[in-house]
C-alpha cells in the first residue's frame, strides 16, 4: 500500500524508547515512509495523511505519532507565548473543543513543563477569546487535540499528537499485572532477536502475558492498532473515516492454526490474567499458558527464541535474586538446548550468575530503569562440539 503522491507530504516524528530506533526506521521501511532519519528515542519521515494513520495502525515500536506545525527560537515566556499566538489554531480545533499540552524541556531557559505547558493553554484559549469570545476547555484524559511542545535550549518545536493515548496502549490488556511490561518494548525485544513467527517462542516467566500475546500478535500479521478504538486523528477536523477504514481492511490478520506462542509463569494468578488478556486478544487459540516454576519449564520444540524479562530486585533481597538468575541459567542449559534465549534485566550482577555467556547486549531501557538485553545461544550438546558443529543461531 503505498503512500498516494496526489497527496501533500508532510514531515511526521515517530517517538519511540531507547534502543528501538534503528527496528522503527525498518518498520517505517516496510509502510513506506520517505526520508528516515533516526533520532534519540524518535524517528523523522516524511508522508502524508495515508502514513500518518498507517504509522498509528501498524508501527510496533512507536509510542506517538506527531505532526509538527511549528518551529521557532524561544529563550523566554513571552516569547514562547508570542510564537504559539502566530498558528491558527482553529484550523485544528473547535471553540468548543478541548484540548491537552504535554511539554519536554532540555533547556536552561525553560525548566518546569508545567508552567511552560499552561503558558502554551493560555496563548491557544487567549487567541479564540480574542477571535470568537469563547474559549476550548482543557480535557488532560481524552482532548480533542492534544498538543506536544518540545524546547530544546531555545529551540521551539510545536506539534500536533495523532496517536491520543499512547500507542502502547493496545486495547487488548484487561488485566494489570504488578510489573507489567510495555507493550511497545515487547514488541521491540522480540523484533530485535529476529523472529518471525517461523519457530518456537517462549516466555518461561509470563507475568500478564505481554511477550507471548506481542509475539502472537506478529507471528499472525495483526496490526498494533488492531484492538484500539480510537486515535488523536480521529477528532481532528479533516478526519478521514474512509481512509482509516481502507487501512483497517487492508491489514487484516491470518490466524494460522499451526503457530503457536507459549507462556509460563509459577503464579496462578499470572497465568489466569495471561489467559484473561489473550482471550480480549482473540488468542486463546494461538498461546499456551501454564502454571510452571523456572526450574521445570522445558522447550516445546526442538528450535525456538526463549524471552525472559526476569525481577530486577525491586521486591527481593541480592541473595535470593542471584538464587533465581541461577536457576534460570541452570534451566537454560538443561532444558533449552538448540533455542536461542535472550534475558531483559536491569540488575548487572544478577545477570552474571546466569552463568552463560552473552554473544549480544543490548542497552534498554524499561521506564526509567537502565537494562540489558543478553542473547545466549545455547548449543545442542557440550560447547566443543558445537564449535565443531555450531547451531545455527537466529539473528
Amino acid at each position: 500500500m503505498a503512500t498516494d503522491r496526489k497527496n501533500p507530504t508532510f514531515e511526521i516524528v515517530a517517538k519511540t524508547t531507547y534502543g528501538l530506533e534503528e527496528i522503527l526506521a525498518g518498520e517505517l521501511t516496510e509502510i513506506g515512509a520517505d526520508d528516515i532519519k533516526v533520532l534519540n528515542r524518535a524517528v523523522r519521515f516524511t508522508g502524508d495523511t495515508d502514513l500518518l494513520y498507517r504509522s498509528n495502525y501498524c508501527l510496533r515500536t512507536a509510542l506517538r505519532i506527531l505532526k509538527p506545525i511549528l518551529s521557532a527560537s524561544v529563550s523566554n515566556e513571552q516569547q514562547l507565548y508570542d510564537a504559539i499566538r502566530l498558528v491558527r489554531w482553529n484550523d485544528w480545533l473547535d471553540k468548543k473543543g478541548t484540548l491537552a499540552v504535554d511539554a519536554t524541556l532540555m533547556s536552561t531557559h525553560f525548566t518546569h513543563s508545567h508552567y511552560v505547558a499552561q503558558k502554551v493553554k493560555d496563548a491557544v484559549v487567549d487567541q479564540f477569546r480574542d477571535r470568537y469570545g469563547m474559549r476550548p476547555s482543557v480535557n488532560i484524559d481524552n482532548p480533542d487535540l492534544r498538543i506536544n511542545v518540545h524546547i530544546a535550549e531555545t529551540k521551539l518545536t510545536v506539534s500536533l499528537d495523532s496517536s491520543g493515548d499512547s500507542l502502547h496502549k493496545r486495547g487488548y490488556r484487561v488485566v494489570q499485572g504488578m510489573a507489567n511490561l510495555s507493550e511497545v518494548l515487547a514488541s521491540g525485544m522480540i523484533l530485535l532477536t529476529g523472529w518471525k513467527g517461523d519457530t518456537c517462542f517462549v516466555d518461561p516467566m509470563c507475568g500478564s502475558g505481554t511477550l507471548p500475546i506481542e509475539a502472537a500478535m506478529i507471528a499472525h500479521h495483526i496490526p498494533p492498532g488492531y484492538y484500539r478504538k480510537d486515535f488523536g486523528f480521529m477528532h481532528w477536523p479533516d478526519f478521514r473515516p474512509e481512509l482509516l477504514k481502507k487501512i483497517r481492511e487492508h491489514y487484516t490478520p491470518s490466524f494460522l492454526p499451526s503457530v503457536i506462542t507459549y507462556g509460563m509463569d509459577n503464579s496462578p494468578e499470572a497465568v489466569r490474567s495471561s489467559r484473561k488478556n489473550a482471550g480480549s486478544a482473540q488468542l486463546t487459540d494461538h498461546i499456551l499458558f501454564q502454571v510452571c516454576d523456572i526450574e521445570a519449564a522445558k522447550k516445546p520444540a526442538d528450535r525456538g527464541i526463549a524471552i525472559i524479562n526476569p525481577p530486577y530486585g525491586e521486591r527481593l533481597v541480592q541473595e535470593d535474586l542471584n538464587s533465581l538468575y541461577k536457576r534460570i541459567g541452570d534451566t537454560l542449559k538443561r532444558s533449552f538446548s538448540g533455542f536461542d534465549a535472550w534475558v531483559l534485566s536491569s540488575n548487572k550482577d544478577a545477570l552474571k550468575c546466569i552463568g552463560l555467556h552473552p554473544s549480544k547486549r543490548i542497552t534498554l531501557y524499561n521506564g526509567q530503569l537502565e537494562c540489558k538485553f543478553n542473547r545466549y545461544v545455547l548449543y545442542e550438546g557440550s560447547h566443543k562440539t558445537a564449535t565443531n558443529n555450531p547451531a545455527q543461531p537466529m539473528v
